[in-house]
């Protein structure tokens, strides 16, 4: 059998003897309380009659309670408000807070004071204003003496301070629902204060926004005459400070800047244009000085003179080339076809030259635009100079006049905003409860519960009073040896495997009906100790024990109470936690399993547990539900995945009227598309299942694991499994987790569940902190039992 307190593999040592202790033992106490049995009833008889007494004596109290609802967010009506709006929580919370404070303050309890003559009322300290002397005199005809402004001053703050210790606010916590408890003697004046106090302080909420308004329209209005004239004089000043400087152009530039730009490109052009005749007359110029031929210049093959020359030239060449071969060069054909060669060159070059000469007109022409450009470039250049030094004053008015435009047309719309705000109320505050006249009293408690605690006090009293009497006067008798509790011996090594039979020790766990034994089994819970190799290890951690039982529940029928806004939880057909159920023990341990696993964590961002269960998987699948939902009622941000590849019953659930949403890094996955997070209504997001086996099924739950903790927004990791016997890529997962909890269906044996799961976890069994005695009733028998209401 594993022990926890003991190192393992170690047979432990025997328990170190007890010394007796001085005193009575237990059998000698009841001994001595039941021979003074009589008196001892008597004397609780007594004190339930002076409780009983006590109670009769007490003045009754009524307490009537109005609910109100404060949103701190108020109302959209115009696009800026007076007052800025809460964003986080943490601000909306203060707001409420300040806000709950507002009704309790002097000016709010002051008007109901007034309203409801609470200032004449005995019960906070006021009269009816007739006293015995105002009687007397009234008998005799004469006037009572009218009270004076401090009398009357003191008699509201004594009503003042008593309607203070009348009223207790109290705010829900987590939203913005606050109660106003007032107490009275008389329930219907408890009523009607509750009332009048929430009237009051709406209509003083009112009044406040309506008064900060008009206060905010006066002084912006005031401001207004003076900034109007400030613009007038501002721009005044700019156009003056124009039509003297002579700024004359459109509404992007002056006509100046407009000519120096149009004179610069126009000098850029003609500086093109004489070089360009710079060139073409170099081009001329050195044709004519080389022996190259002096036709081929861009010119002269594009003149048709010049290429009817050419054309005569070429046929008289042939001519004469012609002339010479049969004729003589004396021949007077020849030498006249000679001469109508040298003409034709000669033309030739004549109209080269008319080339040349107009290439030189245009070099002189284009050196002169471009000279007349450059002065007038320079004299515009000269005036910009003297503008842009006087545009420096001309921007400083352009920017008096147009900040002074925008301080104004701000100052005016904000004014007229705020001037229609006095007439809007913006605040969403309201009462949601009105307060009713109470049918019970608040105090004294019911008679039954002071004469339980006289009686009971009376008892202890008496039990006390003999027991310490038998003490001092009798003297104290030696206390009886405790019998000490049996050793276990360890197995010897050959009953070590798995498969071996329990000590006969072991206590066999009771039914569901009968919880106490069950719970007094815990501690004799069997399982087989660790491996031999692991015994040099230090302590293992003792693991927590928890109990579900039927009382710690409820049972729904999910297809009548599920509703289309969204996925809840606590309506999927499964027990789960009572809604609003104080804190039982169940959630206490659970809570310490959750700080357990946590430090098992090791400071990680995002602890992993998985819950496992042998058999059946439903009962495990309604454990780690319940479990989650515990976690996120103490304000836990949990994702819930279901690692069971085979059964996927927490997939089959939630995935009927599931909605997938993505995360702040995207969908977050486990494999597809169909196993993506769905959000639910009770603060949990589940992932389902993925498809496939258990080795892809649990590598697509690591990287869903590792995306949530990169995505961040949880708290806590829960696994719903993985299913036993675990499979190779099931076991893969648990080394991703950090710690385990068995789920332990009662309805079978225990100590072999446990068994069973250590035995299966090996070496993994050092993360186990803790076991879920799970004692609902099985499906089978909630099935038969629905029978009936069918």
């Amino acid at each position: 059998m594993l022990d926890y307190n003991q190192p393992i593999d170690r047979a432990r040592p025997e328990a170190p003897p007890q010394r007796p202790q001085a005193g009575f033992n237990v059998l000698e106490l009841v001994n001595l309380l039941w021979r003074r049995k009589v008196a001892i009833a008597a004397a609780a008889l007594l004190g339930a009659t002076l409780a009983v007494t006590v109670g009769k004596s007490l003045t009754p109290r009524y307490t009537a309670t109005a609910q109100l609802y404060v949103d701190p967010r108020e109302l959209q009506l115009v696009d800026r408000e007076l007052t800025p709006r809460a964003q986080d929580v943490s601000g909306m919370s203060m707001v409420v807070e300040s806000q709950a404070r507002l009704i309790t303050s002097n000016s709010v309890l002051l008007q109901v004071i007034q309203q409801a003559g609470l200032d004449k009322d005995a019960e906070f300290g006021g009269g009816d204003g007739k006293s015995l002397m105002s009687s007397l005199l009234g008998l005799i005809g004469l006037q009572p003496r009218a009270p004076s402004a401090a009398e009357t001053k003191e008699v509201q703050l004594a009503a003042l301070d008593a309607l203070n210790r009348h009223i207790t606010i109290r705010k829900t916590e987590k939203s913005f629902i606050v109660d106003i408890e007032v107490w009275s003697t008389d329930p219907a004046k408890a009523a009607m204060l509750a009332n009048t106090l929430t009237n009051v302080y709406l209509t003083e909420s009112r009044n406040s926004q309506a008064s900060a308004a008009r206060r905010a329209t006066s002084d912006l209005s005031g401001r207004l005459k003076e900034l109007r004239e400030r613009l007038r004089n501002a721009e005044t000043a700019l156009a003056t400070y124009k039509a003297q400087n002579n700024f004359v152009g459109t509404q992007d530039a002056l006509i100046s800047d407009q000519q120096l730009s149009a004179s610069n490109q126009r000098l850029s052009a003609a500086r093109a244009a004489t070089m360009d005749a710079q060139a073409r007359l170099d081009q001329i110029e050195a044709s004519r000085r080389t022996a190259a031929d002096a036709g081929a210049i861009p010119e002269a093959l594009q003149s048709p003179t010049i290429a009817n020359l050419r054309a005569q030239y070429a046929e008289a060449r042939k001519k004469y080339a012609e002339q010479a071969g049969e004729l003589g060069p004396r021949h007077p054909a020849l030498r006249q076809t000679e001469k109508q060669v040298e003409d034709l060159k000669r033309t030739i070059s004549e109209e080269i030259d008319r080339f040349a000469q107009s290439a030189k007109n245009d070099l002189t022409r284009a050196r002169d635009y471009e000279a007349s450009l450059n002065r007038a470039l320079e004299a515009q250049k000269r005036q910009s100079v003297q503008l842009s030094q006087a545009a420096v004053r001309l921007r400083e008015l352009e920017r008096e006049a147009d900040a002074s435009r925008d301080v104004y047309q701000s100052f005016l719309k904000r004014s007229r905003e705020t001037e229609e705000q006095e007439s809007l109320n913006t605040s969403a505050a309201r009462v949601i409860g009105e307060a009713t006249v109470p049918q019970r009293r608040s105090f004294p408690p019911a008679m039954s519960l002071f004469a339980m605690i006289g009686f009971i006090f009376g008892a202890i009293a008496a039990s006390t009073w003999f027991v310490a009497a038998e003490l001092l006067f009798a003297g104290a008798t030696a206390p009886a040896p405790t019998p000490a509790r049996p050793q276990r011996t360890p197995a010897p090594d050959a009953a070590r495997a798995p498969q071996a039979a329990r000590t006969p020790e072991t206590v066999q766990p009771q039914p569901v009906s009968r919880a106490p034994e069950v719970a007094q089994a815990l501690p004799e819970l069997a399982a087989p100790p660790l491996q031999p190799s692991m015994g040099d290890k230090p302590l293992i951690e003792k693991p927590l024990i928890a109990r579900l039982q039927e009382a710690d529940v409820i049972h729904t029928l999910g297809a009548i109470l599920a509703t289309g806004g969204g996925v809840d939880l606590t309506r999927l057909g499964w027990p789960t936690l009572r809604p609003g159920f104080p804190l039982t023990s169940l959630l206490n341990a659970w809570r310490d399993m959750r700080a357990a696993v946590a430090r098992r964590a090791g400071g990680k961002a995002l602890p992993v547990v998985a819950l496992l269960g042998p058999g059946e998987t439903t009962g495990r699948s309604v454990t780690a539900l319940n479990f989650a939902l515990a976690a996120a009622r103490d304000g836990a941000r949990v994702l819930m995945i279901d690692a069971d590849h085979l059964a996927h019953s927490l997939s089959n659930k939630v995935n009927r009227n599931g909605k997938s949403e993505p995360s702040r890094l995207g969908w977050l996955s486990n494999g597809s598309k169909a196993a993506r997070e769905i959000k639910t209504v009770n603060g949990i997001s589940v992932l389902p299942a993925a498809e496939g086996d258990a080795g892809k099924a649990a590598e697509a739950i690591r990287k869903a694991i590792a995306q949530a903790r990169s995505a961040g927004g949880y708290d806590l990791v829960i696994l719903d499994g993985p299913a036993m016997p675990l499979a190779a890529g099931c076991r893969k997962l648990l080394d991703e987790v950090d710690a385990l909890v068995a789920v332990l269906p009662t309805s079978m044996d225990i100590n072999d569940s446990l068994e069973e799961i250590l035995s299966t976890l090996g070496r993994a069994e050092r993360k186990l902190v803790g076991v879920v005695l799970d004692e609902l009733t099985p499906a089978t028998q909630a099935r038969q039992r629905g029978r009936q209401y069918a």
